[in-house]
């Protein structure tokens, strides 16, 4: 037992009792054997004494196994906490042991290279462990503790010394910040060790950066939007161009004041986010944009920078939610101000509608890419935008109304039956603000299309009301409802209201315009057809059994002038209408009625009160007749 040595106890507590039972048993049956061998051939009496001895002997075994087995208990229980202790104490030691290799790569070791901040990351585990002890009161910790707060000053010092460096190259003219920000990002650890152990330096850093992409971003926006006011047209709209003034030189010549034509595109994906404009060249070029053109540009810059600095500083900064907004703001705050003031300036002054209306659309799809960027940042600056521009179309939509409203037809010039240039410039900013409209529809732009659509349909009625005979108010009617029909069918939805207006307008007007010009020629006999036609209904068809001379008159005047009438309307229709289409239309929809006129006409004769008219034999074929009238279709 004295041998024993703690190390080597691997076997088991029941092992080591039997073997020290095995051991004693032997001894003891073997004492006992020779004492049996000889005891037989002595006396009883000793084999009574040695029976009794061999019992007394096997209660002492019991009781030493006891003894053994106790020990073993004991013995396995020092084992084990031996154990326990040492695997404590060998990460105390290990934790408490400063290594020189780490004492060489914190104090010469340059901050960039991989071992130092390998060793970094081991010497903030030291410092906080060392933290750990002390709040324990752990007499081993004052041993470490000097030499770990001077590792962790030179670790401070060598830090603050490099972030600052890459922050100051920010300030160098011409400089891609975005390099500087990436090999930040690639030792965001020197930050958050900083936070950590020095909280000081690490706000001294955090505010430097502010203050220093602060002034970057605003210089840079203040430049670039300034640059870019310089290849602005230079021709814009002004309080007086409005839709129901009179036609001017100075108004032709900014005809896109009311056309979409290629601005549209702005909205394009591959124009929304393609490259931003680049000032110089543009000069160079002597090329001009219009405004939403520069807005667009100066915003799409704003987005990719404001997109890629917030998430700079949610990872190089460990900020998220509100702080990282506070942050960002603090950052691009100054910037934001100006670009709202700027605008406000512009807008105040701005009657151009639909480059603010484009403006406000650029801006829906930039909310649109932040937020599914999952991007916060700009989401206030994108509502202030829009609080500015809203309200200035609306006032803009709301004085084009009103000069149409107050348009005076007697000051308009000379009367024509073709399209108004009013109506014109209705039709294509209506369907410039219906298509732009359409991806994301708004109720209050909805509301005043139809307000300025109603002052459109009035304006046309008191135009027409100018002309002293019917037939030329609806010439001109039906000019401005189909020229307005099709310039809105070129881009807005053939479902929009605005197009099913017109066409049930048009519609009634080109209906009115097919009876107009049939009754010169065919009047009489249309009006018989509809008073018979009015008196068979009711039986009564007996009171015009005595009109065989007007019937005759009829019969015979169609047939004697209904080719030269029909070419006759034929060629006036075309030199009415200025759409070639929509002539040809209206002349084809005359002749059908002339037919069912005419067939009618056939009908009312067939009825026995007129049978016996001997007239009835010079009326024309009416399959003949049909014929005859599709030559005079005009063909396209």
């Amino acid at each position: 037992m004295a041998n024993l040595n703690l190390g080597e106890l691997d076997l088991t507590t029941d092992e080591f009792i039997l073997d020290e039972v095995d051991n004693k048993v032997e001894l003891q049956l073997g004492t006992f054997s020779n004492q049996i061998f000889y005891g037989v051939r002595s006396c009883p009496q000793r084999m009574e004494g040695m029976l009794s001895g061999f019992q007394s002997d096997l209660s002492s075994i019991s009781s030493e196994i006891q003894t053994l087995q106790q020990q073993s208990v004991s013995m396995n229980v020092r084992l084990k906490n031996r154990q326990a202790v040492r695997s404590h104490l060998s990460q105390l030691v290990d934790e408490l042991v400063v290594p020189g290799a780490m004492i060489s790569t914190i104090m010469e070791s340059p901050v960039t290279e991989q071992e130092f901040l390998e060793q970094l990351h081991e010497l903030n585990n030291k410092i906080n462990f060392a933290k750990e002890l002390s709040f324990r009161e752990t007499l081993a910790c004052s041993d470490i503790q000097d030499i770990v707060d001077r590792l962790k000053l030179k670790a401070v010092s060598k830090i603050r010394e490099f972030i600052l460096q890459k922050i100051y190259s920010f300030r160098k003219p011409m400089t891609n910040y975005q390099i500087p920000q990436n090999t930040l990002l690639k030792y965001r650890f020197f930050y958050q060790f900083l936070l950590a152990n020095e909280r000081t330096v690490a706000k001294e850093i955090r505010d430097e950066y502010v203050d220093t992409m602060s002034k970057i971003y605003y210089s840079y926006f203040k430049s670039y939007s300034g640059r870019l006011l310089k290849v602005q047209y230079e021709e814009v709209a002004d309080k007086d161009d409005l839709m129901g003034v009179e036609d001017t030189p100075s108004l032709k010549s900014r005809n896109t004041i009311f056309t979409l034509g290629q601005r549209g595109a702005i909205l394009s994906p591959a124009e929304l986010e393609g490259p931003i404009l680049v000032p110089h060249t543009a000069q160079r070029g002597d090329s001009r944009y219009p405004y939403e053109t520069l807005f667009r540009s100066q915003h799409y810059a704003l987005l990719d920078n404001g997109c890629r600095e917030y998430l700079f500083l949610s990872d190089f900064f460990m900020v998220a939610g509100n702080s990282a907004l506070d942050l960002f703001n603090s950052i691009m705050g100054k910037t934001l101000s100006m670009f709202l003031k700027s605008m406000s300036t512009y807008v105040s002054d701005c009657y151009d509608s639909i480059a603010v209306f484009l403006c406000i659309h650029i801006i829906l799809r930039f909310r649109a890419i932040t937020a599914k960027r999952n991007i916060p940042a700009l989401d206030k600056y994108w509502e202030a935008v829009l609080e500015l521009l809203w309200p200035r179309f609306e006032l803009i939509l709301e004085m084009n109304i009103h000069s149409i409203r107050n348009t005076d037809p007697q000051k308009l010039g000379v009367l024509d039956t073709r399209p108004h240039y009013i109506t014109r410039r209705y039709a294509e900013f209506s369907s410039a603000i219906v298509s732009i409209n359409q991806t994301f529809p708004n109720e209050r732009t909805n509301t005043l299309l139809g307000q300025l659509q109603v002052e459109v349909e009035n304006f046309v009625l008191k135009m027409a009301a100018e002309f002293p005979s019917r037939r030329d108010q609806l010439i001109f009617l039906i000019n401005n409802y189909d020229m307005m029909l099709g310039v809105l069918m070129e881009r807005a939805a053939d479902d929009s209201k605005e197009v099913e207006g017109f066409q049930q307008l048009l519609l009634a007007r080109t209906q009115e315009f097919i009876e107009e010009i049939l009754s010169p020629p065919f009047g009489g006999m249309i009006a018989f057809v509809k008073e018979a036609e009015a008196l068979m209904e009711k039986g009564q068809l007996d009171r015009l059994k005595n009109e065989e001379a007007r019937i005759t008159q009829l019969v015979r005047g169609f047939s004697s002038t209904w080719k030269q009438s029909v070419e006759s309307m034929s060629q006036d229709v075309m030199r009415s209408f200025t759409n070639f289409k929509n002539g040809t239309s209206i002349i084809q929809g005359a002749l059908t009625q002339l037919i069912q006129y005419y067939h009618g006409f056939h009908k009312i004769l067939n009825q026995p009160t007129f049978r016996s008219l001997a007239v009835r034999s010079e009326l024309i074929n009416l399959h003949h007749l049909m014929v005859e009238v599709k030559k005079h279709k005009p063909n396209f």
